[in-house]
C-alpha cells in the first residue's frame, strides 16, 4: 500500500537541481492534491565560525537574494498551479529542513541532488545521508535526467 502524502516540503536553492525538485515537487503537488510549503535556507555556517576574513558579499544582501530565490520559487510553483507557502530560514540546512519538517508535520521532504563522487563529498565534507537520520517522514531525491550517468559502463560485446 502507498503511503499518502498530504504535506510536502519543497527544499529549493535555485540551482539545476533545486529547479529539478522544484518541478518534480509541483508535478507530486497536484496529482496528490497536497499541502505544498517551500523551504529556501541561506546557510550561516561561514558567518558562525567567526572566521578571521571579512566575506564577500555582505550577511543582508545574501539574505535579501535567499529571499528572492524563495519568491521565484513560490512564483514558479504557482505558474505549474501549485500553491504554496514560503518559508526562508537561516542556518545550516541539515538542522533547518528536518525542523521544518517536523514543525509543519510533512509527510515527504523533496530535496534536489547533485551527483559527485565519493571522494569529492568526503573532501569538501557533504554528507546528504545525514538529512535521512534527522526527520521521521519521507525523502525523496530528485536527480536531474539531463545530467550524464558517470557510472562505468561495460563496453558493448561485439558478435
Amino acid at each position: 500500500m502507498m503511503a499518502s502524502y498530504r504535506r510536502l516540503l519543497l527544499c529549493y536553492n535555485a540551482t539545476r537541481e533545486g529547479r529539478c525538485a522544484l518541478r518534480l515537487g509541483a508535478h507530486l503537488a497536484r496529482e496528490l492534491r497536497a499541502e505544498t510549503h517551500l523551504l529556501a535556507v541561506l546557510d550561516d555556517s561561514e558567518w558562525m565560525r567567526g572566521l578571521d576574513v571579512v566575506p564577500a558579499i555582505p550577511f543582508h544582501l545574501e539574505q535579501e537574494t535567499a529571499a528572492e530565490v524563495l519568491r521565484e520559487g513560490v512564483d514558479k510553483l504557482a505558474s505549474l498551479g501549485v500553491v504554496a507557502q514560503g518559508h526562508l530560514a537561516i542556518g545550516n540546512p541539515m538542522m533547518q529542513i528536518p525542523s521544518f519538517a517536523e514543525a509543519l508535520n510533512i509527510d515527504l521532504i523533496v530535496v534536489g541532488h547533485h551527483r559527485s563522487g565519493f571522494l569529492s563529498r568526503w573532501w569538501t565534507g557533504q554528507d546528504d545521508g545525514r538529512l535521512l537520520d534527522r526527520v521521521r517522514c519521507s525523502v525523496l531525491v530528485a536527480m536531474d535526467q539531463q545530467e550524464p550517468d558517470t557510472r562505468q559502463q561495460k563496453p558493448a560485446r561485439s558478435a
